[in-house]
């Protein structure tokens, strides 16, 4: 038994193609993650459950801040569950031989980075399972610059913890009791919060009351798809104020050439369409013309 062993990391993730970050996770570039931030929860979710991943979200969570912030980046996952002393001592022994110090929330979070977010599954304990408080939460943000938590279990000095800047927590409770009587059973392996299965290296998504694990390997897959769906928005809702389209005419899977042509016209045009103009729209023109040309 070993933790965050960079071979399996790597085998745990194989689908993905392209640099690696030191411990063996996936390295989603930063431009993905800012076109992420740039796109809704329901755009990104779409792609991932027409694609069969219908275990990628959760939203029985709280979440610090309830206010448009989203919370983005890599996943550093980590499992746990009840003390069992001669488990308890095999984990320390084998943490220590590992050079790791403190108590396992605190291995964790010793080796964070830049754009990391923490995905914990303290099993909803939140008596005695408050994975971080005032100090922990402030070394999240320290580490990650731009990430936060999400951990299914609870969190202590909230009050604190409020006040620190550019910090994004989800969880499902708060304690003032410190974490005690539990153990560590994985570390950057598969992992769970609630009803959603999370990767080392996925992407968190979170917004509002719910969050979105990305495979890595489906991110930009999942951007491009998502964007389509961001500019027919924009589009759409501008047709429908004006009498143009009406909502049944939008809401329809595949688009006709002629409204089509209109999209394509305003993107090219408008200046909400300025971050769109590169999308290729050949397949949808192609199964307008096949549902056309029956």
């Amino acid at each position: 038994m070993h933790f965050s062993v960079k071979e399996d990391i790597i085998e745990l993730t194989s689908k993905w193609v392209g640099e690696r970050l030191p411990d063996g996770r996936p390295k989603v570039s930063e431009e993905d993650l800012e076109e992420l931030r740039h796109l809704t929860l329901e755009e990104v979710w779409q792609p991932l459950y027409l694609r069969g991943y219908l275990n990628q979200f959760e939203e029985k969570l709280m979440r610090l801040h309830k206010d448009t912030r989203k919370l983005i980046g890599r996943a550093v996952t980590c499992s746990f569950m009840p003390a069992r002393p001669d488990l308890e001592e095999t984990v320390k022994a084998i943490g220590f031989k590992e050079g790791r110090n403190g108590t396992c929330n605190q291995w964790v979070i010793d080796t964070l980075v830049e754009g990391d977010v923490v995905v914990a599954d303290m099993y909803d304990k939140i008596y005695e399972g408050t994975f971080v408080g005032g100090n922990l939460s402030t070394a999240i943000a320290n580490r990650t610059k731009t990430g936060g938590a999400v951990v299914w279990g609870g969190i202590r000095d909230l009050e604190q913890i409020e006040g620190i800047g550019g910090l994004q927590l989800y969880y499902r409770g708060v304690d003032p009791t410190p974490i005690k009587n539990f153990v560590m059973t994985s570390f950057n392996a598969a992992t769970k919060i609630g009803g959603a299965v999370c990767l080392p290296g996925d992407i968190v998504f979170g917004y509002g009351g719910g969050v979105i694990f990305i495979p890595s390997y489906l991110v930009k897959e999942v951007i491009g798809t998502a964007k389509k769906s961001h500019v027919k928005d924009i589009f759409g809702f501008e047709m429908i104020r004006n009498g143009i389209y009406t909502t049944a005419d939008i809401d329809i899977d595949i688009w006709p050439t002629d409204m089509l042509n209109k999209l394509t016209a305003f993107i090219k045009e408008d200046q909400r369409g300025e971050a769109f103009r590169k999308i290729d729209w050949t397949r949808e023109y192609n199964a307008a013309a096949e549902i056309e040309n029956k």
